[in-house]
């Protein structure tokens, strides 16, 4: 467990030198197409999973690729870590998410999620900022573009019981568009609220897309169970992978 601290720490301390590089590379494309900055953005998660697989002993797997459909889209992804947020995009050619507006004002982060065009929300607005939301993400929909979602609305530990929104089943019958499920098991690895980052295997499955017509309430059972079916197996086995690797667990993966 000393070794997994001391490589947690340096992949920290080079996480925020690597952000920081990369905010100043991505400068040329605040005056070139949108498509350049994910480019960059693409770059950069690449080179976490690098630091990852370096300093973390922490390998990626992608399951499911070829299953991914073209033009406009719904991805309703698991979220158990940070990590997803940030390498998931570049599979998908024009990607946005909802996030905090307060994210928007972090020096040149905030421009470049206004060049990327992702879709902010004041959270103190309550139900009438959702709506907003709402109508402004099935527009984009509507235009060709891939909207990913977190159908839980925040980060839940690996084993927690699940917590689905009804709000994408509302976009996705808005939308009429497919939705592709996404199941992981990124928070035995990368855990919530700690920097500590544990060895293993993380995987990413792509699942078979849900075609679009179905009722909200056809939706909403069918994505929350083919995603908690396929992450819970695929927690069973990273858990596996560290029991034989350093013997327990770790803590902050629980519920």
């Amino acid at each position: 467990m000393v070794s997994i601290f001391l490589r947690s720490l340096l992949f920290n301390i080079l996480f925020y030198p690597n952000f920081v590089f990369w905010l100043l590379v991505a400068l040329p494309t605040l005056a070139m197409p949108r498509k350049a900055l994910l480019r960059v953005a693409n770059w950069w998660a690449q080179s976490n999973i690098l630091l990852m697989r370096v300093v973390c002993n922490i390998r990626v797997e992608y399951r499911g690729a070829e299953k991914i459909p073209k033009g406009p889209l719904i991805v309703a992804a698991k979220h158990q870590s940070m990590w997803e947020t940030i390498s998931l995009l570049h599979f998908f050619d024009q990607p946005f998410f909802v996030l905090k507006r307060e994210l928007l004002r972090i020096p040149l982060f905030g421009q470049y999620l206004v060049k990327a065009n992702m879709v902010a929300i004041d959270r103190s607005s309550g139900a009438r900022a959702l709506k907003q939301v709402m109508r402004r993400a099935a527009e984009e929909v509507k235009h060709g573009r891939q909207f990913l979602i977190f159908p839980e609305g925040t980060r839940r530990p690996p084993g927690a019981p699940p917590d689905y929104k009804a709000g994408v089943g509302v976009i996705y019958v808005d939308c009429g568009v497919p939705c592709l499920p996404v199941a992981l098991n990124s928070g035995l690895f990368w855990p919530r609220r700690t920097f500590l980052r544990y060895p293993g295997t993380l995987v990413v499955e792509f699942l078979d897309p849900l075609p679009p017509g179905l009722s909200r309430h056809e939706f909403m059972a069918r994505v929350e169970s083919v995603i908690e079916d396929a992450t819970n197996r695929l927690v069973a086995v990273g858990q596996a992978e560290q029991a034989q690797l350093f013997g327990r667990v770790p803590a902050e993966a629980k519920a």
